[in-house]
């Protein structure tokens, strides 16, 4: 490819960017799990793609020398055996239409030890393909998943002081690399025919002089798929009602993150919300206490508050569950808040907040060492501080009253309506949020806690042959038309995605990286039954995957941002589902079943940080809330309800509110 030919797309030397640290989470916290919670400060054109809860300090700054800048990689992160650590720092741009394009970069490692080099072809970070150093080979491998292989490999001799000048053709199935000018390395492979470039190293390393070159006429290619894109994307949104705003509301000092439940706390139509603010204890958000619950009319009108309110961003944020529902559990047409404490679970009148029930928390009476997860290895308190509750219907009632509450990670106790203990049930991991689903049809619930099944009187009756991680989030129902059975959906963390019958067997085990989030819908009515969407969050952040009834993946990609609840949304009302992504106008809207933002928020200064979906105005369409610490605003269609029949799909009950239920939509028709 002559010069002259050559059509520059990006062309980067990093002097735009000041000195110092490439934007992160300071934390490296579980915010954008549920959260959109993009890092601050100025990122051009690159996103980080990884994520790890054991790191401290930036993965990259910018660096300079004699008036070069340089972009380099800081973390000395070799590979391991724990699944949370064996992840390689990346930074990553372009654009996923790119198909023929040359990559160049310079590149220097500061340490020889492990790996360094530049991606290409790049889906998410857990499928590309990629140029490196290791091991005194030069090697051009293939990600895909768990799978890393070698396409190419030669051994070569490199130092820690020379910038080499990495260089990758690509044009249709062929890739030439070379080093210096001279060629090196070749390989065909068709399994990835497009995608963005990435800079990857596990040693500190340095990287400039970034150059993606087309030739001419792969570049009015380009654009002419970008075109074409567009004018696909406009039509498909034409298909779908605008976001128009419904209601904006100032939350004043009782704003809070992703804690908040909905409820008819009056006894009539009017929906009502409740927010929680919370004071962190002992050790960061493991033993997290409720400082203030606030219900509020959706204009914002306080009905009442129980504890004092906060501005401090500490007493909004928090990366866990807080222990709070609504739900009519005495079952006299209005609903209560159940809520633990200051050691205390409670129930409350909907109507004035005032304590109706209460009875103590338990004591921790397991020894502090058969518990796992403990900070310090220690149980903090005497009684149990309640990690979340659920409402569930163990005792066969005509609705589900009975309460279930945890700690975190080891134990569950359900109480009856009447705050009488019926039983506990300890095994294993008890992951975030049991679900809770009547499996046998008998009228009363069984719980899923983690990998087990228990009955309705707190008997083991399966666990999963699964020792590591826990599962975050669990969806039950009937996915798949050609299976009569219903069957269960994990989220399970670094366990991947599986589907499991209810005789415990594992059906699809999908290795997929840290898989953080789960639902179901009608996100692909071309397609026998219900698709399952999985988002990914901590190592490699942000991965979307959609998969079919049987759990064989359809699509993936990764829309570089974090915080997608990838809940679904009765939107049309035609029994189409979208999924909500987040509240950003640029990353996220909703999709649809193949991946195309087919919905974007207006661009009106309302707040990202939370989304919820849920039937606000009673068409029995979905509304989107979004908000912050200070601000609410809520967008409903700018259209009617069309048709004969009313889509009512069936959705998690709002008075089982957790940042770690797995969503559903089961199609039903009114």
């Amino acid at each position: 490819m002559s010069e002259e030919a050559k059509v520059n797309l990006i062309k980067e030397d990093f002097r735009d960017f000041p000195i110092g640290e490439f934007p992160y989470d300071p934390a490296h916290s579980a915010m954008g799990e549920y959260h959109y919670y993009p890092p601050k400060g100025y990122r051009g054109r690159w996103y980080d793609p990884v994520t790890c809860p054991q790191w401290t300090g930036p993965s990259w700054i910018v660096t300079e020398e004699n008036g070069e800048k340089y972009m380099e990689q800081t973390r000395l992160q070799l590979p391991s055996d724990d699944p949370v650590l064996d992840v390689c720092p990346m930074l990553v741009t372009g654009e996923e239409l790119w198909q023929d394009y040359t990559l160049e970069a310079d590149v220097r490692m500061l340490s020889t030890c492990s790996y360094t080099g530049i991606l290409f072809r790049y889906v998410h970070s857990r499928l590309h393909y990629g140029l490196c150093f290791q091991g005194r080979k030069l090697r051009l491998f293939k990600q895909e998943q768990e799978d890393i292989k070698d396409l190419a490999a030669i051994e070569y001799i490199y130092d820690c002081d020379t910038y080499y000048r990495f260089k990758v053709e690509l044009n249709g199935s062929k890739i030439v690399c070379f080093v210096d000018g001279k060629e090196c390395l070749s390989a065909d492979d068709r399994s990835l025919q497009n995608g963005k470039i990435g800079l990857a190293s596990r040693v500190p390393a340095q990287f400039a002089g970034i150059v993606v070159s087309m030739n001419r006429g792969d570049a009015d290619r380009f654009y002419s798929a970008i075109k074409q894109r567009e004018a696909r994307l406009s039509r498909l949104r034409r298909k779908y009602p605008l976001p128009v705003l419904w209601k904006a509301l100032e939350l004043k000092d009782f704003g809070a993150g992703r804690q908040i439940r909905f409820g008819h706390l009056t006894g009539t139509k009017e929906m009502f919300m409740v927010l929680a603010q919370n004071q962190k204890r002992v050790h960061n958000d493991a033993y997290a206490h409720i400082s203030c619950l606030t219900a509020a009319d959706l204009d914002g009108n306080i009905l009442w508050q129980v504890g004092e309110p906060s501005l401090a961003l500490d007493n909004a944020y928090i990366t866990a569950d807080l222990p709070f529902q609504v739900c009519d559990v005495d079952l006299d047409g209005v609903d209560e808040v159940i809520i633990a404490r200051n050691f205390k679970l409670m129930i409350l009148d909907g109507k004035t907040g005032k304590i109706k029930k209460s009875v103590p928390t338990p004591l921790s009476e397991e020894p502090d060492e058969e518990l796992i997860m403990l900070p310090s290895g220690k149980f903090a308190f005497d009684r149990i501080n309640v990690d979340s509750i659920r409402i569930a219907n163990f005792s066969g009632r005509e609705k589900a009253t009975d309460i279930l509450i945890k700690d975190r990670y080891n134990r569950v106790w359900v109480y009856d309506s009447e705050l009488n203990f019926m039983w506990k049930f300890r095994h294993g991991n008890t992951g975030h949020f049991p679900y809770t689903f009547d499996v046998d049809g008998d009228g009363r619930d069984e719980m899923i806690s983690c990998y087990n099944l228990v009955d309705h009187k707190g008997k083991l009756l399966w666990s999963l042959p699964i020792e590591k991680d826990h599962t975050d989030e669990i969806i039950i129902g009937h996915f798949d038309p050609s299976n009569p059975g219903i069957v269960i959906g994990m989220a399970s963390g670094h366990e991947g995605f599986m589907l499991v019958d209810t005789g415990g067997n594992i059906l699809t085990k999908q290795l997929i990286g840290h898989a953080q989030r789960i639902s179901a819908g009608n996100y692909r009515p071309d397609l026998p039954g219900l698709e399952i969407c999985i988002t990914t969050y901590w190592g490699h952040q942000g991965i979307i995957y959609i998969f079919d009834c049987k759990g064989d993946l359809l699509h993936q990609f990764e829309p570089s941002a974090n915080g997608n609840i990838i809940a679904p949304v009765n939107w049309n009302g035609d029994g189409t589902e979208l999924i909500l992504l987040n509240g950003n106008n640029q990353f996220g809207g909703m999709i649809d079943g193949h991946g195309s933002q087919v919905v974007k928020f207006p661009e009106d200064g309302h707040p990202e940080l939370c989304a919820e979906v849920i039937d606000l105005t009673g068409d029995r369409r979905d509304e989107i809330v979004l908000w912050d610490e200070r601000r609410m605003y809520i967008y409903t269609q700018d259209n009617q309800v069309r048709g004969e029949k009313v889509y009512t799909p069936l959705k998690y009950p709002h008075f089982n509110g957790s940042n770690y239920r797995g969503e559903f939509s089961y199609p039903k028709w009114d």
